[in-house]
């Protein structure tokens, strides 16, 4: 399948929207139960945006958005404003096409280039199920760090959320460049 990824835009909301909302209403990937509407979604895109974070769109051959990622902290207390939680999710016909391969190789590498050191995962596991997700982030050199047991509770299930992690760029065998990371990231 041939995908273009590129910046996400305002304009994009509402196909992010409609990808969110399937992603919540049918899947783990969120803890949310109820779908955010456009508004709240297009609030959420301007603050990971405003701040410098990276946030990416997947378009198919037609220009239909068929996935999307962002980093966006991980905590936010200034001492982690070296670590992001990468997030992708994709729309029904595009998993299992190599979209969030993609989507998750772009979102690496503009987090890397913008001076961030570390990468966190958080998946939501059912018992062992959600192998697509660790998978992807497994072959990209994440590796399983802890499991929260018991962590959320939707769809009539318990679940687990998996912690990986990946070192970006130096990670932490060289003190970070502050003039390398965006002085918008935690400014104020």
């Amino acid at each position: 399948m041939p995908v273009l990824i590129r910046d996400a835009s305002l304009s994009d909301i509402d196909a992010i929207t409609a990808i969110y909302r399937d992603s919540v209403l049918k899947g783990v990937a969120s803890y949310e139960i109820a779908p955010p509407d456009r508004d709240e979604m297009a609030a959420r895109y301007q603050v990971i945006v405003d701040k410098g974070y990276p946030y990416i769109a997947a378009v198919d051959e037609t220009g239909a958005l068929i996935g999307y990622a962002y980093a966006s902290a991980f905590r936010t207390r200034p001492a982690s404003r070296f670590m992001v939680e990468d997030s992708i999710y994709l729309a029904p016909e595009a998993r299992g096409k190599g979209v969030g391969k993609r989507l998750l190789e772009e979102l690496i590498a503009r987090s890397t280039a913008l001076g961030f050191r570390q990468m966190i995962a958080v998946i939501a596991v059912i018992g062992g199920a959600h192998p697509a997700s660790i998978a992807l982030h497994a072959s990209h050199g994440f590796e399983e760090i802890g499991r929260i047991k018991g962590s959320g509770f939707k769809h009539g299930r318990w679940l687990d959320t998996m912690l990986m992690q990946r070192v970006l760029g130096d990670g932490t065998s060289t003190d970070p460049d502050p003039s390398t990371h965006p002085a918008t990231l935690f400014a104020g």
